[in-house]
């Protein structure tokens, strides 16, 4: 998401700038709001501009530069007009976009005693722009923060700040500038604009935020998807299954595929019997085929929910639906495991009988299993099974029978 959200806002501040933001000189209007400037530096200034103004990008770019530098040092109106060539040259080497260079120089000349304070917000911003447009998203995102909060803002430099904010993984400060937004009762977001505050939110865990920002895409199948598989990311799989079961019950996602999602959501959140219960419900009513792949499914929401005769009888089911001795012992080892005695011994012998092959443990928890039905022939003969496997407990049970 981060490389996407960078390639994004790269093109936002590009768009800016295309649109004007960044002056290109601005000297008639510059040159009035400090200390007066020598007629000969007057007219260089209004030179480089008119050349800027033809697209002489390099040249401009070099000579302003320079000027600049044998201004240093010099007196109030020398450390203004210092400033203003050094405006100059951020224009010119943003026209050619090298957006790092531009942006050190507008930050070296706002940086001048001399410079009004609305003209050092104005180069502020520009600065902030042409930091994100380089690539130097945090730098970028920081200087934006500061025009912000200093100019009170606009929607447009919100939405690039929380597009900021939200690459470098900020989410609180990105949610902040969210909720100014809102507050300023900015409407007609754009799609994208939407699909980020969800994100932010969702990143934030103000869930109920971003599930309100959907609006007419509630309808939208990909959109809860989306953000159940956010909450999913933030390790909160509890709030992914509601999520998912807002959007199933919206009518949203009702594929086979969402469904079985839901259930396996809900088991990984801590609600396995919702999850059992769904998935019984959609067999029984045929919104799902009794395949072997939701059958299992089914059994290990019973098992996790720690209903047992829910379980094993899911289990069984499974078992002879799939034919697999991988399920029958999974049946056994099920059922020994809750002391279905019975049950396990069934498990194993269905187990034999579909070709599975009886390891040394199984034969001693069959062995263990007929004892507690007080068959004492079978389990005898159960535990020298196991001994002949290898196990050595099962030399301890056959001591025990005498």
């Amino acid at each position: 998401m981060s490389s996407t959200v960078v390639r994004d806002l790269r093109k936002r501040c590009l768009a800016l700038m295309a649109a004007g933001l960044i002056g290109l000189g601005c000297v008639s209007s510059a040159q009035a709001e400090g200390p007066a400037l020598r007629p000969d530096m007057i007219q260089t200034l209004h030179s480089m501009q008119s050349q800027l103004e033809t697209g002489d990008d390099a040249a401009v770019a070099s000579r302003a530069a320079a000027s600049a530098s044998r201004l240093q040092g010099g007196n109030a109106a020398d450390r203004w007009a210092r400033a203003l060539f050094l405006q100059l040259a951020a224009s010119a080497n943003a026209r050619q976009g090298n957006d790092s260079q531009a942006a050190d120089q507008l930050a070296e000349a706002r940086g001048t005693d001399e410079v009004p304070d609305a003209r050092r917000l104005a180069w502020l911003r520009q600065e902030a722009q042409l930091r994100l447009s380089a690539g130097q998203t945090e730098q970028g995102a920081d200087r934006l923060t500061q025009w912000v909060e200093r100019s009170g803002g606009d929607d447009t430099s919100r939405w690039l700040l929380v597009q900021a904010r939200a690459s470098l993984k900020e989410w609180s400060a990105a949610a902040n500038s969210l909720d100014r937004l809102r507050q300023s009762g900015a409407e007609g977001w754009s799609s994208s604009q939407q699909q980020l505050a969800s994100t932010v939110y969702q990143q934030t865990g103000r869930f109920d935020d971003a599930l309100a920002l959907l609006g007419d895409d509630a309808s939208s199948p990909d959109v809860w998807r989306r953000a159940a598989g956010l909450a999913q990311q933030a390790g909160d799989d509890g709030r992914a299954a509601a999520i998912w079961e807002s959007g199933w019950r919206r009518g949203a996602l009702t594929s086979r595929d969402d469904l079985l999602q839901l259930a396996k959501l809900h088991i990984a959140g801590g609600t396995p019997a919702r999850a059992a219960e769904y998935l019984q419900s959609w067999l029984d009513d045929g919104q799902l085929q009794s395949s072997p792949a939701t059958l299992r499914l089914t059994a290990q929401a019973w098992t996790a929910a720690r209903d047992h005769h829910q379980a094993l009888t899911a289990w069984r089911k499974l078992a002879e639906r799939s034919g697999r001795a991988e399920d029958w012992q999974q049946l056994a080892e099920l059922a020994y495991g809750w002391g279905e005695w019975q049950t396990t011994l069934d498990a194993f012998s269905a187990l034999r009988e579909a070709g599975g092959d009886m390891s040394g443990r199984d034969w001693l928890l069959q062995g263990i299993a007929t004892v507690q039905l007080d068959d004492q022939d079978a389990a005898r003969d159960a535990f020298r099974r196991a001994k002949a496997a290898g196990v050595d407990q099962a030399q301890q049970w056959l001591d025990s029978l005498g």
